[in-house]
């Protein structure tokens, strides 16, 4: 079992060790060590990574980089690295974490207690899951509702308690003593000793996490967005740095967008509800227009259109429409006459076809396309009266419809 120096001190970023073993892991290879600071991903929060030198000395030659660590279920700590040829069993090595990346997660995992524990002494609304991505963080709230001013509320009061810089301080205690001391979830893991990370006169949690020393270390607390998840609400975050980052590219993206609008950042929900608004009554005339236009085209196409055996085949391809007008110009020429056929198609980007009939005509609309579309490449379907599909060829489109239009005269 590897000794977990991370446990005591959050801001170890280097020690000595030595190899234990070095095994396979999906065809890559890692570093078991008799002692380690690199923390492996554990309890939502993510791996750190680094480096191990293989000297001890500290001196940067041929260090081996971590790129991730994993704990095994007897306790052994598997540094994954991308070389191993300079190590062997039994040498001593010297570690080195990445000072940036373990102290955001310090910052994260540290703001997600302090974050947690406000919505419980607030709301009662316990945290069943914790997770830290590379770019934001998230809990889940077991409760079925969740309002705008609980969230607020909750992201002041914990941004409060990193104001007041309260101590973090970690001690380890038995299951049977952590069961008088109030803490805010007790682990379903029985063990013998639990680990405890005491936010001074707010939280008491049990946690094997890297955390701060005082929650001034944090920075800050920036709640981004709430969605409702299948067991309660999720509550996606920041803290220290990585907000003040997010909110750096919040603002830019504002202020761009602001620009662009030519107003001011507070007033671009006025102005983009007002551009929907717009938006919606100029689709609306459009679609009248086309609507219009079809009727038009409909008429002209019945007009030019011979009769033969008793019914009207109307074969016409555009160059310049889509799928929308020429499904639409289907419906309204095989629903003004009782004996028409339409093989309709547009060469634009995306092509299409439509093939449609008059009710009560014997033919099938969608075997045809099926055909067609065998020859032209494609995916289509539809039902007997009509059918649409996409060709992936339009090369010979004219020329396919015609034939197949002269195949029903006939």
């Amino acid at each position: 079992m590897t000794e977990h120096l991370y446990y005591n001190d959050s801001f170890l970023y280097e020690f000595d060790a030595e190899v234990l073993d070095i095994v396979s892991v999906d065809s890559r290879l890692a570093l078991v060590l008799d002692r380690t600071a690199f923390y492996p991903t554990s309890g939502g929060q993510i791996f750190d990574t680094g480096w191990i030198l293989p000297d001890a000395t500290g001196e940067p030659s041929k260090p081996l980089r971590v790129v991730e660590v994993t704990e095994t279920d007897d306790g052994k700590i598997l540094h994954i690295v991308e070389d191993s040829a300079s190590i062997r069993k039994g040498i001593q090595v010297h570690g080195l974490i990445d000072i940036d990346r373990r102290r955001d997660h310090m910052q994260q995992h540290s703001g997600q207690h302090v974050l947690s524990a406000a919505f419980v002494r607030l709301f009662n609304l316990q945290t069943v899951s914790f997770h830290m991505g590379s770019e934001s963080c998230s809990i889940d709230l077991d409760t079925k509702a969740l309002t705008t001013s609980q969230i607020e509320a909750a992201e002041a009061l914990a941004n409060n308690v990193v104001m007041e810089n309260r101590t973090v301080d970690i001690r380890f205690v038995t299951q049977e003593e952590a069961g008088g001391l109030g803490l805010r979830k007790i682990p379903p893991v029985e063990r013998d000793q639990l680990r405890l990370i005491d936010v001074h006169d707010f939280d008491l949690s049990a946690c094997g996490g890297t955390h701060v020393a005082a929650t001034g270390q944090i920075l800050c607390i920036l709640l981004r967005k709430t969605e409702k998840t299948r067991q309660g609400w999720r509550v996606e975050f920041v803290c220290g740095k990585r907000a003040v980052a997010t909110a750096r590219r919040d603002h830019s993206v504002l202020t761009e967008s602001g620009g662009l609008l030519s107003s001011h950042i507070w007033d671009i929900p006025q102005h983009l509800r007002k551009l929907q608004e717009e938006s919606r009554a100029s689709r609306k005339s459009y679609e009248h227009l086309m609507e219009e236009l079809a009727d038009l085209y409909a008429n002209r196409l019945l007009m030019e259109t011979p009769e033969t055996s008793g019914r009207k085949v109307i074969v016409r391809t555009f160059p310049d429409r889509d799928l929308t007008f020429i499904k639409l110009l289907a419906q309204r020429v095989t629903r003004q006459s009782t004996a028409v056929i339409a093989f309709l198609g547009t060469i634009s980007d995306p092509p299409a076809l439509v093939f449609a009939q008059s009710s009560g005509q014997p033919f099938d609309m969608r075997g045809m396309m099926k055909e067609i579309l065998s020859r032209l490449g494609g995916r289509g379907g539809g039902n007997k009266d009509m059918a649409q599909g996409g060709p992936a060829q339009v090369d010979a489109l004219e020329v396919v419809l015609s034939e197949l239009a002269a195949s029903l005269k006939t």
